[in-house]
């Protein structure tokens, strides 16, 4: 692999330059016209130290092969090769590096067809091993971790699935190390993006969510009306032993009715009666007389007179 940097490009231009400029002042003082061996015999030159030279980023290896063998590993910075006898096949990357791979139709180990999408976080820690012991590394270590993720797949169940993704990426983790470890790879975490289930069963799966929900809410209202039903028993047991409080308590409540709706409220015979109102007839103010408004028992109406009198009287 060729790679120019800027020390090497600089060399180049420089003797290049030096070469063009020593053909031209002798072919001012000889008039030779073999000057253009002095040109190319320094473009030569500078495409021989624009080889030598080489640069690696700070993040880089270099692999240098001598006659066909293993020689050195270079970098980061300048260094030396030795052109024709020396080449470099493979600039590895040492940085953390992100690969997305996926299983898709994969059944899980309750039969159920899922895609599942994976992110795999890895470095390269040998870089000898990396590109001399495997063909294609970074390749291998896709293909490693798409059979590993089926792998766990086959043998997880669904429920485990969708709630334990951090144990399942710990454990494909392990996995995936094991088998690139032979090549100078590290791997450092494996994250489960996402879980996609088919669409009637996820359908199904949320009816079963909102039946469960319907059935926690019937039993938290069942729980409030017990609970309410027990207050209820004990304020009755103050209420029976103390008649003007239940009879106060009557009166609030009539009067809450009657601020909020003026017009027709209805009460139980019972309670009337034991507010002393009335009877079922009608309801009357407790404490009727003159000074409210109200006819006194000696004048009270005619038809009212009229009944009483005519009532048979018992010897």
């Amino acid at each position: 692999m060729i790679r120019t940097n800027p020390i090497s490009a600089f060399l180049f231009l420089v003797t290049a330059g030096i070469g063009v400029g020593l053909s031209a002042l002798l072919h001012q003082r000889t008039g030779s016209q073999q000057s253009f061996l002095i040109v190319a015999g320094a473009l030569v030159l500078g495409v021989l130290l624009a080889s030598a030279i080489r640069m690696a980023y700070p993040w880089e290896r270099a692999i240098v092969l001598r006659l066909g063998q293993f020689h050195a590993l270079r970098g980061p910075g300048v260094f030396v090769i030795v052109p024709v006898i020396d080449a470099i096949p493979y600039w590895i990357d040492t940085r953390v590096i992100t690969t997305a791979f996926k299983a898709e139709k994969t059944l899980t180990r309750d039969t159920v067809p899922v895609d599942v999408d994976a992110v795999l976080f890895w470095k390269v820690l040998d870089p000898k091993k990396a590109s001399l012991d495997v063909a294609d590394y970074e390749s291998a270590i896709r293909w490693a971790s798409q059979t590993a993720l089926r792998d766990v797949i086959g043998k997880t169940v669904l429920a485990d699935l969708l709630e334990g993704r951090e144990k399942i990426g710990s454990h494909l983790q392990k996995i995936i190390d094991e088998r690139t470890e032979p090549w100078g790879v590290q791997v450092i975490s494996v994250e489960v993006k996402d879980v996609l289930i088919p669409p009637a069963l996820e359908n199904a799966m949320s009816m079963q969510a909102q039946a469960e929900r319907e059935r926690q809410a019937r039993v938290i209202l069942g729980d409030s009306e017990r609970q309410v039903a027990e207050n209820f028993g004990e304020a009755s047991k103050t209420y029976q032993n103390n008649p003007v409080a239940f009879h106060l308590r009557a009166m609030n409540m009539l009067y809450e009715g009657l601020r909020q709706n003026s017009t027709i409220v209805i009460v139980p015979s019972t309670a009337v009666e034991s507010m002393q109102l009335g009877t079922i007839a009608g309801i009357v103010p407790p404490a009727a007389g003159p000074g409210n408004g109200h006819p006194a028992n000696g004048d009270r109406p005619e038809a009212e007179k009229s009944e009483s009198s005519s009532e048979p009287r018992r010897s």
